[in-house]
């Protein structure tokens, strides 16, 4: 169930039976050569859909910038700055929370958001007490990194090994053209890629990963392997969401 494609009336029906809500996040930040500048919104939403159909969990719309401006020297991203993002999850929560909903498993696909994302959640708690919002102490979030799942990363070293790498990787380019089949872009790719180095600011990451993958090589993924990760995402992370309801 879409929030974007339902009524309040449905909404309200909702919420007379859960007060639990998934809330997809990615990014919109350059994945080198061959991938797409939507990657881990697009991930992170596909997936999303997916637990809300697995679990009749009702899905908001996606956050689709999030925190990437390590990548901003590459044309295309877009990026939220840290004390943005947390306002934007903020409002997003305060808002479901005004209404009745209290748990809140945000789906994210990019793992610049993970360090924003919690000192987010710690604001909302004690901002949604403050207002004393109707429920505010049973306010409760979660987030579920896809790409961190067991399943997942287990079946990333499998096909790929040391060549996943950690930054348009093969595991989430093939989840792209899985989903986006006709989408998938051709690149040369050079054998050597950057790895190791730590990351700082935009234009000290471009000179240190000039076409933007971090030790990955995207030229071994396959939509059949997308389609695998989305299915193994999908199972874990339904589970995860409704351990986190009870």
């Amino acid at each position: 169930m879409l929030l974007h494609l339902s009524t309040w009336q449905e909404v309200e029906t909702y919420l007379s039976h859960s007060s639990g809500i998934i809330i997809p996040i990615g990014s919109t930040e350059q994945h080198g050569p061959t991938g797409l500048i939507g990657t881990d919104a697009i991930c992170a939403e596909a997936i999303a859909k997916g637990v809300g159909e697995a679990t009749q969990a009702l899905v908001s719309p996606t956050i689709n910038v999030g925190m990437a401006l390590h990548h901003t020297a590459f044309p295309g991203t877009i990026s939220l700055k840290p004390t943005t993002l947390i306002q934007v999850v903020k409002d997003y929560i305060t808002s479901l929370t005004r209404v009745g909903f209290t748990h809140y498993f945000f789906i994210n696909g990019h793992g610049g958001n993970i360090a924003t994302l919690k000192a987010a959640f710690s604001e909302t708690y004690a901002h949604v007490a403050d207002i004393n919002l109707p429920k505010a102490y049973q306010v409760k979030c979660q987030v579920g990194n896809w790409f961190m799942c067991s399943s997942v990363y287990k079946l990333a070293k499998e096909l790929y090994g040391d060549q996943e790498g950690s930054h348009a990787t093969p595991s989430e380019v093939a989840l792209t053209q899985y989903i986006y089949p006709d989408a998938i872009k051709q690149a040369p790719l050079t054998p050597e890629v950057a790895k190791g180095y730590p990351i700082y600011g935009a234009q000290d990451f471009r000179q240190h990963y000039p076409d933007g993958r971090m030790g990955s090589n995207p030229a071994l993924a396959t939509p059949e392997q997308g389609q695998q990760f989305y299915e193994l995402a999908v199972k874990e992370l339904s589970q995860s969401y409704l351990e986190f309801l009870q």
